[in-house]
């Protein structure tokens, strides 16, 4: 549990949010914070009890969740949404395990050149890949400032 910092101007746009994401008014925020809940959902990643609060542009994410990969998951999806700079982890995990490091991507950075940084091989790029799927559909597709779990080996 704790904050997470996001590049709050890169990451995806969520579908029927016109205007940006975070408005101003409650109902604006609710609808706000519903459509990162079923981002979250629609990767399939299982929260139990998932609330979505947003505050300014922290996301607040509570519920509960089977794996410690499932939890990072859920606070890269809300995180790597445009207009979410902060990410406060407030999910509960049954099974804890070993937190993976979050890396910010850079212009001109590869799954590759992350894997040489992270593990001294660049052929080790599946393993960062695997990790962040399903929220990653190609190892080619990663953008600056996209936030991505690095587990450890």
């Amino acid at each position: 549990m704790g904050l997470f910092d996001f590049v709050k101007d890169a990451g995806e746009k969520l579908q029927g949010m016109a205007g940006g994401l975070l408005g101003k008014d409650d109902e604006a925020r609710a609808e706000a914070s519903g459509k990162i809940g079923e981002a979250i959902a629609a990767q399939g990643i299982t929260v139990e009890g998932l609330k979505v609060e947003l505050d300014g542009d922290t996301a607040v994410l509570r519920g509960s969740v089977a794996s410690q990969a499932d939890r990072e998951k859920a606070i890269l999806i809300a995180g790597n949404t445009r207009g979410i700079a902060r990410v406060d982890d407030q999910i509960s995990v049954e099974s804890p395990e070993p937190e993976a490091t979050f890396y910010t991507v850079k212009s001109g950075d590869s799954l590759s050149k992350i894997a040489r940084a992270h593990y001294g091989n660049a052929t080790k790029y599946p393993i960062i890949f695997e990790a962040n799927r399903p929220m990653l559909s190609d190892p080619d597709k990663i953008y600056p400032g996209q936030v991505l779990r690095i587990p450890a080996e």
